[in-house]
């Protein structure tokens, strides 16, 4: 059975120029993703196609298997590391609010990154990744392969709501948020970018009154194709 490349994937060809993969890169990623009723499977492919492309593949290399054995890949690891290039973008350190809510912890706390760095806790639920500067933090978790919530996309509903802990990460001016939201450091991850480091905790949809603005995705749906 064929393999699609990830041009394929993306639904763009060969020729595509960056701009265009970029843009296909971000509608895939919206229609994959698990809140708009793709699959978890289906996201991760796309982030995958993206990814090799950026690495250079091209029409007539073979699509690596996704079950590489180790032996495969053994390798000099302090030669990988002196080889790794220096992270692009601003540094932002997450932790996955149902998880904080699960073990009791408070956004107050002054320790609660420590904790959530000693807890064994899964890449999904904490972790570092870097934003670049053309990307916001929703779509910067994204490249990562996470499938954080959202529904709009535009800056009209919580759905994506974060919460800032620590770091500079202003909101332009047309969003849905409360003065007293805002104020209180929750922004929303489909339209920010961080100017500084940052520790945020992202999820946080159902904290009371960011809960209020929540929409539905089959709503956002049902609107999209009105337009």
């Amino acid at each position: 059975m064929d393999v699609a490349s990830p041009y394929e994937i993306l639904g763009v060809g060969p020729d595509a120029e960056e701009a265009e993969i970029v843009d296909a890169y971000r509608e895939r990623v919206k229609e994959t993703h698990p809140d708009q009723g793709g699959s978890t499977e289906e996201f991760l492919a796309v982030k995958t196609a993206f990814e090799r492309i950026e690495d250079g593949w091209e029409p007539g290399d073979d699509v690596p298997d996704d079950d590489i054995a180790d032996e495969d890949v053994a390798t000099d690891v302090g030669d990988v590391a002196d080889e790794q290039p220096e992270p692009e973008g601003v540094k932002v350190e997450y932790l996955n609010y149902e998880v904080m809510s699960d073990k009791l912890w408070e956004l107050t706390d002054d320790d609660l990154f420590e904790k959530a760095a000693d807890g064994g806790l899964a890449p999904e639920d904490y972790g570092e990744f870097y934003v670049r500067d053309s990307e916001s933090l929703l779509e910067a978790a994204e490249r990562q392969g996470y499938a954080w919530p959202f529904a709009c996309r535009g800056g009209a509903c919580t759905n994506c709501a974060v919460a800032v802990v620590e770091g500079q990460m202003p909101s332009p001016s047309s969003h849905i948020l409360p003065k007293e939201l805002h104020d209180r450091g929750i922004r929303l991850s489909c339209i920010v970018a961080p100017e500084t480091d940052a520790k945020i905790v992202y999820n946080v949809k159902n904290l009371p009154a960011v809960q209020d603005l929540l929409l539905p995705a089959s709503r956002f749906e049902a609107s999209s194709s009105t337009d």
